[in-house]
């Protein structure tokens, strides 16, 4: 059993760069795969003249100080945001304060300056950090009396690669962002819709439910005195729910255009943050439920490589409906010069072969890229979906005298 402070003080703090990858289904031992450059500790004394570089001295140090390298490094992705840079400050001055006798131990300076990254701070402060503790290490290496290749070495390959390091983790916080306000702008979206068909079907089925009951009672109250009136209220009531009946048939096909209304939603948010101007149209809304699904699916695929990928400042998507098929085009005036499938494109056409339609790609190199989706629609469903419901405008007005009685 673990004891419970060892246990406290090894749990994520909840803005921790460990909690983060949990919250995004990301196993945190991944970032555990960086250890793999702490190799460099065993490696540095092949250069102080061969296998004679492992001395005592050097076996001591190392299994003093590397546990205590390991555990500021668990700290530092343990640790919150507000107080991890002091994990990472802490591998620094460890790497400083064994420099005289222990060069292995410039890998942990490597590691401090570069975990920097997992604090709060802005990118100016970062740098600032970086240069200050390179000059401290320069100072103090030229003071012991390191080669001076090495004074050069050591801060520009620090330098280097720990913007390097912070630019990626800044890009990726912002495609994180991004995709928590695209899931948010769709949760959204599907409330709003879900709201709009709860008042559209109180509004549609209240007033002509409570007619239909009206009526029913009227005939049930006219059934033994006037048999002619009763049937006509029936008939009346039997009007009034036909009609009510095509009426849900319309608000569902209405349903059906959500799923890509709210892609397109999610689409330009996308884009316009990426400073993308974005252009569509209106999408149908008459389509079968599988055919939406799949062109939202693609269409969540394509404005994604545009924005990662194809380095453009506008795009546009089109949706033509032509009798049996609906055609898709989305073109942006990026950097072109598609030539081969990736992941993403495979995956759409996968997509399209599913859904029994084409994709073809028009990539010249600096003129952009222009995809053009085209998937059969049923005749069948358009029948259906128009089908004529009785004119109720040539039916008797459904009113009631004020002076017959209803009970």
């Amino acid at each position: 059993m673990i004891p419970d402070f060892i246990a406290r003080w090894f749990a994520p703090a909840p803005d921790s760069a460990v909690a983060d990858d949990l919250r995004r289904g990301r196993s945190p031992w991944l970032d555990s795969i960086h250890l793999l450059w702490s190799f460099w500790v065993f490696i540095v004394p092949l250069f102080s003249g061969g296998f004679k570089g492992y001395t005592l001295q050097w076996l001591l140090i190392t299994l003093g100080s590397y546990p205590v390298f390991l555990l500021l490094f668990a700290k530092a992705q343990l640790a919150s945001r507000r107080t991890a840079h002091f994990y990472a400050l802490g591998m620094a001055a460890l790497s400083l304060l064994l420099l005289r006798w222990y060069p292995s131990g410039i890998s942990y300076f490597i590691y401090g300056c570069i975990m920097l990254r997992h604090c709060h701070m802005r990118f100016r402060s970062y740098v600032t950090r970086l240069v200050l503790l390179n000059a401290v290490f320069v100072a103090l290496a030229w003071w012991i009396g390191y080669p001076r290749s090495l004074l050069v070495i050591i801060p520009v390959t620090v330098l280097a690669v720990s913007i390097i390091t912070a630019v990626e983790h800044m890009s990726k916080e912002k495609d994180a962002a991004l995709r928590l306000s695209h899931d948010e702008v769709r949760r959204l979206a599907a409330t709003a819709e879900r709201e709009r068909i709860g008042r559209d079907l109180h509004d549609l089925l209240g007033h002509t439910l409570s007619l239909i009951t009206l009526k029913l009672e009227l005939s049930r109250k006219l059934f033994d005195r006037d048999t002619d009136a009763a049937r006509r209220e029936i008939e009346e009531a039997e009007k009034v729910a036909r009609h009510a009946l095509a009426e849900v048939r319309s608000a569902v096909t209405g349903i059906r255009a959500t799923d890509i209304a709210a892609e397109l939603a999610s689409a330009r948010l996308l884009l316009e943050s990426s400073q993308i101007r974005f252009d569509y149209d209106r999408p149908s809304a008459d389509l079968p439920g599988d055919i939406e699904r799949g062109l939202s699916l693609i269409l969540r695929e394509a404005v994604t490589n545009i924005a990662r990928h194809a380095g453009a400042s506008s795009a546009r998507i089109e949706m033509v409906r032509e009798r049996g098929s609906m055609c898709m085009l989305i073109s942006d005036n990026g950097r072109g010069g598609i030539d081969q499938d990736g992941n993403g494109l495979c995956g759409m056409r996968e997509r399209i072969r599913v859904l029994g339609g084409t994709l073809t790609i028009e990539s010249s190199r600096g003129q952009g890229t222009r995809l053009r989706v085209v998937v059969p629609v049923p005749i069948l469903r358009l029948v259906d979906a128009s089908r004529p419901v009785p004119d109720m405008s040539v039916a008797e007005p459904l009113t009631i005298a004020p002076n017959q009685p209803v009970a």
